[in-house]
């Protein structure tokens, strides 16, 4: 019989077709149990017990600080107007208006966080303008220290402090001669005739407009990624826009669950996902604007991608083509941690502040790669440091492409800074291990000094180098690892009750007599473990500026020699210390 055709007893009314949320059914309709109720009271605890939420005086000093970041961008481009031979009426109606997006767009930002700021200007005030005319009337002003201008990054940023508070403010020229204050960028008649730049910041504000009210949980999981180190887009891991779209795909599997269930939810559907499986929250689209969206059947560089997930809002994109083979396993393995121990807190085995233990990171590898910067003043470091981050990710790609990813790389997304010393210093650190399930065999080494080399190399090449600005890659085992990087001296923690339960169960020694994080499955080492040469010794490949150097050369260079004298004795005679320990050779088994 057809559905809806006459019935003997009637008509047969047409069944409701199943309710989607995004590109599939719900995984789950239920609402939430007494139990899920109290779990949730109990969560929303824990994260005020936390300090997650900032005051009223740091939210009240924020709108102050947007609200001048305004007007110090309209002076700006009223300047250009003026500059530029407009009329006078020209000049007064000019205008560019300030957005924020991210994590402050949605309410779920903590104290100190960051603000993710656009600004949208005129069709006749460009890039160039922004990162030269803008950047020199902020170094003017007292309120702004810690000017950092990225515009090589894949989405152009400039970094600064404005009376404290932490801006990541980035730019986009729309194709109009005035701005209006109401500006709708959602919508896709903004993208006419702007570049793929442009597009890629107008994109941050506009994905999250579309979808604010999905996000009453991202709280809650970005706490949890800072807390077992996962949070960080520039090293190849997951930054805030990532996560926000992770937590709003769940929500819309489960649409009718409160944050203590979508928080278990979130490890149990993100430890079963089958990557490269893209994540997406609705079709993707096209229109005749003709900008390249993701898409793995045209496109040989969309193939690629190890953790698609894909933008809403057009041109779609995937926002975390950063992740490589290393940081994809990472961010498994946290999940499958994060996963266990919800299960244990729904059995009433474990409680919420087991799921938040931070991840002990210089724990958890024997092996590791530390990347020493250097530059002559605190300034220099500054962008010095910034540049070697954003090339981090190539680091990890370089070291997977000449192990043939049998070495796996795990960025730490902190840095850390030497402060007992004087001198402009910071450190990055990777863990190094060796791929889980290969076969070894006897006597097999990895040596990627050259892959080294080749890395130090393509950061030399920095448009905006300068005399003193050095980078050393070394080589050190876990009881070489430096006492600065551990705030309140070394000592290795002792394992909560939750973090023994899981060890005593997997058996989980490194064989040095410690744990790798807060209840995660250890994994022994013995055949798996990255050694770099058997002297145990620090190895290094050190840069000199243009002039290609061995490998097994050791480049002693003096920090801030031929600046002025700005760097003391003492300074040399330290950084001379640190470049001659360090040995010539570097070897990973």
């Amino acid at each position: 019989m057809v559905v809806g055709s006459e019935h003997p007893r009637g008509l047969t009314p047409s069944p409701s077709p199943p309710v989607k949320y995004g590109v599939t059914r719900p995984i789950s309709l239920a609402r939430p149990t007494e139990a899920d109720i109290q779990r949730n009271s109990e969560l929303e605890r824990f994260l005020m017990d936390s300090g997650l939420y900032e005051s009223q005086e740091e939210a009240a000093k924020r709108e102050k600080v947007l609200q001048r970041i305004g007007e110090i961008v309209k002076s700006w481009v009223k300047l250009l107007t003026r500059q530029r031979g407009y009329t006078d009426q020209m000049v007064e109606d000019a205008n560019a208006i300030i957005m924020t997006f991210g994590s402050y767009r949605l309410g779920v930002h903590g104290p100190g966080a960051d603000m993710d700021t656009l600004c949208i200007g005129p069709s006749y005030v460009n890039r160039v303008d922004f990162f030269v005319i803008l950047h020199d009337i902020l170094a003017e002003l007292e309120e702004v220290t810690e000017l950092q201008p990225v515009p090589d990054a894949h989405v152009p940023v400039m970094k600064f402090k404005f009376q404290g508070i932490s801006i990541d403010l980035l730019y986009a020229s729309v194709s109009l001669l005035l701005v209006p204050k109401d500006l709708d960028i959602s919508h896709a008649s903004v993208l006419y005739n702007v570049d793929e730049q442009t597009v890629r910041s107008l994109m941050g504000a506009g994905l999250l407009i579309k979808f604010l009210d999905l996000f009453q949980m991202l709280r809650c999981i970005k706490f949890w990624a800072k807390r077992r180190g996962v949070y960080s887009n520039v090293t190849g891991l997951l930054g805030g826009v990532n996560w926000a779209l992770l937590v709003a795909r769940l929500c819309q599997l489960y649409p009718n669950a409160i944050p203590s269930m979508l928080v278990s939810r979130f490890f149990r559907v993100y430890t079963q996902w089958r990557w490269p499986n893209p994540v997406m929250l609705c079709p993707i689209e096209e229109d005749e604007l003709g900008f390249s969206i993701w898409d793995p059947r045209k496109d040989p560089r969309d193939r690629t991608h190890r953790m698609p997930i894909i933008t809403p809002a057009y041109p779609c994109m995937n926002s975390s083509y950063n992740v490589s083979t290393s940081t994809l396993q990472v961010m498994i393995e946290q999940f499958q941690v994060g996963n266990r121990i919800c299960e244990e807190i729904e059995l009433s085995m474990a409680n919420w502040c087991a799921l938040f233990e931070p991840y002990l990171f210089f724990e958890a590898y024997k092996n590791y790669l530390q990347i020493d910067i250097l530059a002559a003043d605190a300034d220099d470091l500054l962008a010095w440091k910034g540049w070697v981050e954003s090339r981090l990710r190539q680091l990890t790609l370089k070291i997977e492409r000449d192990t043939f990813a049998m070495l796996q790389c795990h960025p730490c997304p902190n840095e850390y800074s030497d402060t007992s010393k004087q001198g402009s210093h910071c450190a990055f650190f990777m863990g190094l291990q060796r791929k889980q399930g290969v076969r070894v065999e006897e006597g097999q080494q990895f040596d990627i000094r050259g892959t080294i080399d080749e890395f130090r190399q393509e950061v030399n090449m920095h448009m905006f180098w300068k005399p003193g600005m050095e980078i050393y890659v070394s080589h050190v085992r876990r009881r070489q690892i430096p006492s600065y990087v551990f705030p309140e001296g070394y000592t290795r923690p002792r394992p909560s009750r939750h973090i023994d339960q899981h060890a005593m169960k997997n058996g989980e020694d490194d064989g040095e007599g410690c744990t790798s994080g807060s209840g995660e499955k250890q994994i022994k080492r013995k055949d798996s473990e990255t050694v770099l040469d058997r002297s145990g010794k620090r190895a290094s490949v050190s840069p000199r500026r243009v002039e290609p150097v061995s490998p097994d050369e050791v480049a002693i260079t003096l920090p801030g020699i031929g600046n002025e004298a700005k760097t003391t004795a003492d300074e040399i005679s330290s950084w001379r210390n640190i470049a001659q320990s360090l040995p010539t050779k570097l070897y990973c088994d």
